[in-house]
């Protein structure tokens, strides 16, 4: 009876409704504009955007401002935010535990290794973002193939590894950092730190737009293998196909937001737990919902590192990791309550 009553709640929650799916998406892209309009109306300088159509002296240096400067850094945000909240909802997906995270499976810390062994050497920015690709797909490929040996606790397994890949990728990180002239450190430590100025948002958004298009092309598949892979291989799915394809996106997309911001943590993390409770599991849904709140997170996390202690800022990454830790503990408490 209990597994018929499960398999009628999986059936329940199947059909995708277009208006629900269009009244969220609607909500969600009127809070990024929103969050867009406000980044662009606050910084250290006084100016505005309706000062961009004046005929006042200030008039250059406020399109100065706004365009050259809080624009290109705003929609960073909101294309790495989004990059690094697919990227947990994919390694969320691989693990069928809500507590993965590019950061706790050391993906991130690979990405991290090879972008500052490339700046050590001296490559252009195409080799950087090429030598985090490298490293990010290297320690993903590694924790899974690790905790693969034992199948009876896979999950565990692959946290803990996970951690342990990561803490060797910090220890790694730190070695570089140690070994670097005075000349580049300054810059390397401040960037491991989350920094979105001069981030190139033209890499991430179309990067984070050929991720999106390319889960939601398997979504449906996707929600079966998210119920457990005996489960997508009765029904006919190939699970190896589909892991390797959460391994990609995961790998490519941590690998463009690291390269293009340095190390920002729990975004990955809170994002999709949070919208999962909130919309429930179908990734139809679920994908464009956690795009769109990642960005609008790291935006939010954005605004607040400019204007906090202006017209000194904050490393974005600081932001993130001291809003993170509360409401993550938040959301678990929640989320043991509803269980």
């Amino acid at each position: 009876m209990r597994r018929r009553r499960q398999g009628q709640t999986v059936k329940e929650r199947k059909p995708l409704s277009r208006q629900r799916l269009g009244f969220v998406i609607a909500a969600l892209a009127l809070l990024t504009l929103a969050l867009l309009v406000t980044s662009l109306c606050i910084g250290s300088t006084a100016y505005r955007p309706w000062q961009l159509w004046q005929t006042t002296p200030d008039a250059q240096l406020a399109r100065d401002v706004v365009l050259q400067l809080r624009l290109p850094r705003s929609l960073a945000a909101l294309a790495i935010g989004g990059l690094l909240a697919i990227a947990g909802l994919s390694q969320q997906i691989l693990l069928r535990n809500p507590m993965a995270d590019p950061y706790v499976l050391g993906t991130s810390g690979g990405a991290s290794v090879g972008a500052l062994a490339a700046l050590l050497l001296g490559a252009g920015s195409a080799m950087t973002s090429i030598s985090a690709g490298v490293g990010a797909l290297a320690s993903t490929l590694l924790v899974f193939s690790l905790a693969r040996h034992d199948h009876s606790s896979q999950q565990s397994r692959l946290l803990l590894t996970g951690i342990a890949v990561a803490s060797f990728a910090g220890a790694l990180s730190s070695l570089l950092l140690s070994i670097a002239p005075d000349g580049l450190l300054r810059g390397m430590v401040f960037w491991m730190l989350g920094d979105l100025a001069g981030a190139p948002w033209h890499i991430a958004a179309p990067a984070l737009l050929m991720m999106l298009a390319l889960l939601w092309s398997f979504a449906r598949d996707l929600n079966i293998l998210s119920h457990g892979q005996q489960a997508a291989y009765a029904l006919g799915n190939h699970t190896s196909q589909l892991q390797w394809l959460l391994y990609f996106a995961s790998s490519i997309a941590t690998a463009v937001a690291v390269t293009s911001a340095g190390l920002i943590g729990f975004v990955g993390l809170i994002v999709p737990h949070a919208l999962r409770l909130l919309l429930g599991q179908d990734l139809r849904l679920l994908l464009p919902a956690t795009v769109f709140g990642g960005g609008c997170t790291l935006l939010a996390a954005d605004i607040v590192s400019r204007t906090l202690l202006a017209p000194q800022q904050i490393s974005v990454g600081v932001v993130t990791a001291l809003a993170g830790v509360p409401v993550f503990l938040w959301l678990l408490q929640q989320r043991g309550g509803a269980r």
